[in-house]
């Protein structure tokens, strides 16, 4: 089975001024293309060749774990964006964080530190946990938190191509901006989608 280079659900314009096209042309149309090359290359006449994307990072290690990993982690931060005009949260899901977090901002406030504080690359994810419980935690590298038995919801990559040609090393000021192009309704169907 190969694996496809899926679309981006918006155009490469959509998440301006937050994130630029410059930033999708390199971030989307080369790294994450380049982890899902590599991956069909590397899986090729393996065991792993007839395998899910899922099934790959649950069951694998070193070069092909990585992209792997990095095929998913990409698909899914790319579709839990969405242009600022769409990104509306609802008064369900508004629920839930409060519920878990005390209220929407302080999750923000746990997601945005959680982010700015991992060392190196990596990535901050908000998770359930197999009780359904919600809480923010934090991979490196190509780490993917259902690794550890963890459903991911929402993810932020804070590799340094995902923000360095809009911001520069200006991690907290890619980090504050994001959050204007988070696509709440996917954040939702993924809670929901047990």
């Amino acid at each position: 089975m190969k694996h496809l280079f899926p679309e981006l659900p918006y155009a490469v314009t959509a998440l301006e001024p937050y994130i630029s096209s410059e930033t999708l042309n390199f971030h989307y149309g080369k790294h994450f293309a380049s982890y899902v090359n590599n991956l069909n290359n590397l899986i090729a006449g393996t065991k792993y060749e007839e395998m899910s994307l899922k099934d790959i990072i649950l069951s694998s290690e070193g070069g092909i774990f990585n992209n792997a990993a990095q095929a998913e982690n990409h698909d899914f931060y790319f579709k839990g964006l969405t242009p600022a005009d769409k990104s509306k949260m609802s008064e369900a899901l508004k629920k839930v964080l409060e519920e878990n977090f005390g209220s929407v901002d302080a999750f923000k406030e746990q997601m945005t530190k959680v982010a700015a504080t991992q060392f190196g690359s990596g990535w901050a994810w908000l998770v359930a946990d197999k009780d359904g419980k919600l809480k923010v935690v934090s991979t490196g590298n190509a780490g993917n938190p259902m690794t550890e038995g963890l459903r991911p919801l929402l993810t932020i990559d804070v590799w340094e191509h995902a923000y360095y040609i809009d911001y520069r090393n200006a991690r907290p000021t890619y980090l504050e901006k994001i959050w204007n192009i988070i696509n709440w309704d996917v954040v939702e169907e993924r809670l929901n989608n047990k």
